[in-house]
């Protein structure tokens, strides 16, 4: 078969390659099993966190989700996964809703109160219960700009107001004008519904910096959700392996973090690596051409997460 991957390499190297997880729960022991949420834990009906959990794995799920941890542990039961077979999950929602209340990082404590405030509207709005925050609607009175989609505009009244992609990066136009910092509580740029990508609130924060913004991102790539990933499961960095779809924030993230990696190529990349179907195997020099563009480098590569 003729690769259509639009990416290429002059130089291949040997990423080893399996067709599920087993190879790696069975013979190179991690004590823990950091796990991206969308585009990797996506059909319940497979046995293989069972299987891990035998193995004495601790699994976390580590999500770029604007929602809190506890939302992300009970759509599991939704996917037909049993949460007590997890130790827990971080997600940038929790991360940011954390940092925002405690206030105890210097970045954080310069942060006034009164925040521009983008959401999501079809998804379900994002609450800012507890967090003593004013939503405020004219960038001449904001201290800040916080992202948690890419749907609407929070209202002072506690509503939404539905918009486009364009209208709010209008908004981030005078925002940007005024200096103001950026929270992004969903680095992502895009993610995967029904094998069509959605896009997320890193795709605001980028045009943010790209208009001379400051941004500050609350989750994967960033060390800072791996560091809180490592601290639940009290285990050392050589002994984890972060398994994840997105070779910008999953695979990069465990490369600065000094974590092993599974890249899952039949998530978001799926169309640049020019595969159909589900479980569909990646063209070795396709995935390594990937890499490079990216600077992203797993450690293993599988078409997905199955056992």
């Amino acid at each position: 078969m003729v690769s259509r991957c639009s990416v290429f390499s002059n130089e291949v190297q040997f990423i080893p390659s399996f067709g599920g997880i087993r190879y790696l729960a069975e013979n190179r022991s991690f004590k823990a099993w950091f796990l991206d949420q969308f585009g990797v834990l996506h059909d319940g009906k497979q046995p293989y966190p069972e299987k891990l959990a035998s193995n004495g794995a601790k699994m976390v799920i580590i999500s770029n989700s604007s929602r809190r941890a506890s939302v992300t542990m009970e759509k599991l039961k939704s996917l037909g996964f049993d949460p007590s077979l997890f130790l827990g999950a971080i997600t940038s929602g929790e991360l940011t809703h954390q940092y925002l209340q405690r206030r105890d990082d210097a970045w954080f404590a310069a942060l006034g109160r009164a925040c521009i405030h983008m959401t999501w509207s079809n998804r379900g709005a994002i609450s800012l219960e507890g967090l003593g925050l004013q939503v405020v609607e004219n960038a001449e009175i904001a201290d800040f700009v916080l992202v948690h989609g890419t749907e609407a505009l929070g209202l002072s009244s506690g509503a939404t107001l539905p918009m486009k992609l364009e209208d709010l990066e209008k908004i981030l136009e005078h925002c940007a004008a005024k200096k103001l910092p950026m929270i992004v509580a969903n680095p992502d740029y895009v993610t995967v519904e029904a094998r069509a990508l959605s896009v997320m609130p890193g795709t605001l924060g980028a045009k943010y910096e790209q208009l001379g913004g400051e941004v500050k991102w609350m989750g994967k790539p960033d060390k800072v959700i791996y560091e809180a990933a490592l601290a639940l499961t009290g285990v050392d960095a050589s002994d984890c392996i972060a398994v994840g779809d997105s070779l910008h924030h999953d695979i990069k993230g465990a490369n600065l973090t000094g974590i092993q990696s599974t890249f899952i190529t039949g998530g978001i990349h799926a169309n640049e690596l020019g595969l159909h179907s589900f479980g569909e195997v990646a063209d070795p020099s396709c995935v390594q051409a990937l890499a490079s563009k990216y600077d992203a480098y797993p450690s293993y590569v599988c078409p997905a997460f199955t056992w």
